[in-house]
């Protein structure tokens, strides 16, 4: 965490609570809770060096499932492409080109494979007739030693604030902070959502994006291009959870594209002690010319710059203060998932978009063990979205697809993540192309996407950007930047 950051910052006490013990998961919704029945009279002391045996180093199951179609993890995707240079040839190519397809699924033989279909993906088939493509399953998930050994670390000192583990956490640093749930399934929901929103996605990088919306009539339009830069305040080689300030990720954004969007700045900071330490988004509009702090836009307020088609809380399918919701592990589940989708980045953004739904010729989808968390709002909160359910990848922690609910119990916004191999970083899967589908509205958006073609096809850049980028004092000097 750079100084600059760290003196806008204010430090407040927080009270926080013993963690409490922690099971590794089932692989299916009935066993995970005659599990809990059967171990909560004897609970036993978390045992980090499960990670090292029947745990991968983040978390996730290493064994295979029961016939083998999803394979055991061996230590992920780890080495670039013979010849790669990623400062000449930009995009990372499709690693997995060669393989063949296991089946196509649509509305015509969905009931078959109901088990391992999301609500969502189901209702897009039966609407808009929606595809999925499924390949062999590669569980290409990775990350450094030292992330592995901050997990390690995290599993035995992460501590839940007393307020509720939804508010926060402390006593973990550089790694996954709960590789290893709590048993009581309300807890452990929570624990989830910190991991995915904590997640390994490098130390810091900068890219160009674009977000592009679709409307009911299948018209394809420019939302914004921007200049992303991420820091990871989390995950500094050179820090540890002794001097972590709390914030998991700054990022400053910079609108390029189109003409009324162009000039724009958002600075937003994201801290693991959401009760302490609110979210904090600051903005620079070159008409007002001047930095103003936004403290409504967070929650379900429409998020700028994307057309009003998803909320400030749908970045990543979820993001941000997870205060006005519960949250309960529903269970773990195989089903199918995007994943390793390099060849969707290889597409043009009119290549790859349809006109309800990205095309599916570009989206690889597998069979994985996900995490089933759902979401319902709090007494006394609200949120336009009053019920969701999200889909977790045990290796990675990254919620991969996401359903969600209206007030009336109206099925509403279907969430997919798309995830770039990226062994360079070493992450086998960071966040690139996000897709929300409006199906009462019957539009979406692609958001963060990466497409072959100017400038959203440049390299990107590994390592930390300049500091003052995410300094709000230093915002509005920024605008030439």
């Amino acid at each position: 965490m750079s100084h600059l950051a760290s003196s806008v910052r204010s430090k407040k006490g927080m009270e926080m609570n013993r963690r409490k013990f922690g099971i590794v998961g089932a692989s299916s919704l009935g066993a995970l809770a005659a599990y809990m029945n059967n171990i909560r009279p004897a609970l036993a002391a978390v045992d980090p060096d499960q990670l090292k045996t029947t745990l991968m180093p983040l978390g996730g199951e290493r064994a295979a499932n029961a016939d083998g179609s999803i394979p055991a993890w061996t230590g992920g995707l780890t080495e670039m492409p013979p010849g790669w240079d990623p400062n000449q040839n930009g995009l990372m190519p499709d690693f997995f080109a060669s393989d063949a397809k296991v089946v196509s699924i649509d509305a015509s033989n969905m009931a078959q494979y109901q088990d391992r279909l999301s609500i969502g993906t189901m209702q897009m088939m039966t609407k808009y007739g929606f595809r999925i493509d499924v390949y062999p399953t590669h569980r290409t998930a990775a990350a450094p030693q030292w992330v592995y050994d901050n997990t390690y670390k995290n599993a035995t000192s992460a501590q839940m604030n007393a307020n509720g583990a939804k508010y926060g956490f402390t006593g973990a640093y550089g790694g996954t902070p709960f590789p290893i749930l709590d048993p009581d399934p309300n807890i452990a929901g929570a624990q989830i959502i910190w991991n995915h929103q904590t997640r390994w996605q490098g130390v810091a990088w900068t890219r160009n994006e674009a977000n592009y919306s679709v409307d009911s009539n299948g018209t394809l339009s420019l939302s914004a291009g921007q200049r992303q830069f991420v820091r990871y305040p989390y995950y500094q080689p050179d820090g540890s959870a002794a001097n972590y300030d709390g914030l998991y990720i700054q990022s400053y954004t910079k609108y390029l594209a189109p003409a009324n969007n162009m000039g724009q700045e958002f600075l937003d900071y994201q801290p693991t002690n959401m009760y302490a330490d609110p979210e904090r988004i600051w903005a620079y509009m070159p008409g007002q010319g001047r930095v103003r702090q936004e403290p409504d836009m967070t929650y379900d307020t429409p998020a700028p710059g994307l057309s009003g088609y998803i909320n400030q809380d749908e970045y990543d399918i979820f993001r941000g203060a997870m205060d006005r919701y519960d949250w309960k592990l529903i269970g773990k589940k195989e089903i199918y998932v995007p994943y390793n989708n390099n060849k969707l980045y290889q597409a043009t953004a009119r290549q790859g978009h349809g006109q309800h739904f990205i095309n599916p010729d570009y989206l690889r989808w597998e069979l994985h063990r996900v995490w089933v968390v759902e979401a319902t709002l709090a007494p006394g909160k609200r949120n336009v979205m009053a019920k969701r359910r999200l889909y977790v990848d045990e290796d990675t922690w990254t919620i991969l697809l996401g359903d969600t609910w209206d007030a009336q119990g109206n099925y509403w916004h279907y969430g997919i993540t798309t995830m770039e191999n990226r062994p360079d970083i070493p992450a086998g899967a960071l966040i690139s192309t996000t897709v929300t589908a409006d199906l009462q509205a019957n539009h979406y958006l692609s958001s963060t996407g990466v497409w072959n073609e100017s400038p959203y096809n440049q390299p990107m850049l590994l390592g930390s950007p300049p500091v003052q980028l995410f300094d709000p004092r230093n915002l509005a000097a920024q605008a030439q930047f």
